[in-house]
């Protein structure tokens, strides 16, 4: 599925420049569709769902229907990506994910596997197909939204902690890897940001994981509070802006940053990783996780 209503912005009075932007939805993706369409690029928005492309179509974006679960989701995405901005493509901004709370040892495989599905194999294979379109732009950008448990574990949150930290690897490897082809690759890595993000983890911890019967069920009761909390109980929570604003830099910038951290939280939590004894940093992230 694909639709485009126009709008046909360019950068600087140059041709125009297109993004695209994955997990477009709502949160971060929505919020940094919506700001680098009024910046004057061009924006190609992806979402799952007809409800949610529908809702991107009526702001005056370009959609593109895609599932990163799906293998042939994501190789029709690709090539109507293509069709639509052809070798103008200037940046793809890999921002969908989603969080799968849980004890490691409550963690099924196939919960792991849907995980990296989605955090690493999907967007993996979006950056790949799309890499020639912004090779061929001379100046293109990768930029992904990791986060700061790409660079810290937290408990309960192996998969996404071990979904994150693969995709960092990854991404290090590809920035090397086209060192002096003219794109340019950054990780965004993000600290607690009000979105939606906690609201679909619960759903994931519901559906895959068995707590009621689990050896950490007092300690889920109070991970449950935590995502169906109405307001964010996280100290120093951050806005999609604070993201929108580091995305900026690493599209306008001549030399973009590896990476970006946002919030307070991931700038203090990505210090300590490199200063702390490795048992003084587990005792902090063992207090921060709510462990008893």
């Amino acid at each position: 599925m694909i639709k485009h209503t126009g709008n046909s912005n360019a950068i600087d009075g140059g041709t125009t420049q297109w993004v695209v932007v994955s997990g477009a939805s709502s949160g971060i993706g929505y919020e940094l569709a919506l700001s680098l369409q009024q910046y004057g690029y061009q924006v190609i928005a992806t979402a799952r769902k007809s409800s949610d492309l529908n809702k991107l179509e009526s702001m005056g974006l370009a959609t593109v229907q895609l599932e990163l679960m799906d293998e042939e989701s994501v190789n029709r995405a690709i090539n109507q990506i293509e069709k639509l901005c052809g070798t103008q493509l200037y940046a793809l901004i890999n921002n969908a994910a989603y969080g799968q709370p849980g004890a490691v040892e409550d963690l099924s495989r196939k919960a792991l596997e849907q995980q990296f599905a989605v955090n690493l194999f999907g967007t993996h294979q979006l950056t790949r197909g799309l890499l020639p379109l912004l090779r061929s732009g001379n100046g293109g950008r990768i930029v992904t939204i990791s986060s700061i448990l790409g660079l810290v574990a937290f408990p309960w949150q192996g998969a996404y902690n071990a979904s994150k930290y693969a995709l960092e690897g990854l991404t290090d490897t590809m920035r090397l890897e086209l060192r002096g082809s003219g794109v340019q690759v950054s990780l965004i890595e993000p600290g607690p940001i009000r979105s939606s993000f906690r609201h679909n983890a619960l759903q994931a911890f519901k559906t895959d994981v068995n707590w009621e019967e689990s050896h950490h069920t007092d300690n889920y009761r109070r991970i449950i509070g935590y995502y169906a909390a109405s307001s964010h109980p996280t100290p120093f929570t951050g806005t999609p802006n604070h993201v929108i604003k580091r995305v900026l830099h690493a599209l306008h910038s001549k030399r973009a940053q590896p990476r970006y951290y946002v919030t307070l939280p991931s700038y203090l939590l990505a210090n300590c990783r490199r200063l702390l004894p490795y048992r003084m940093l587990d005792w902090l992230l063992h207090k921060l996780g709510g462990m008893r």
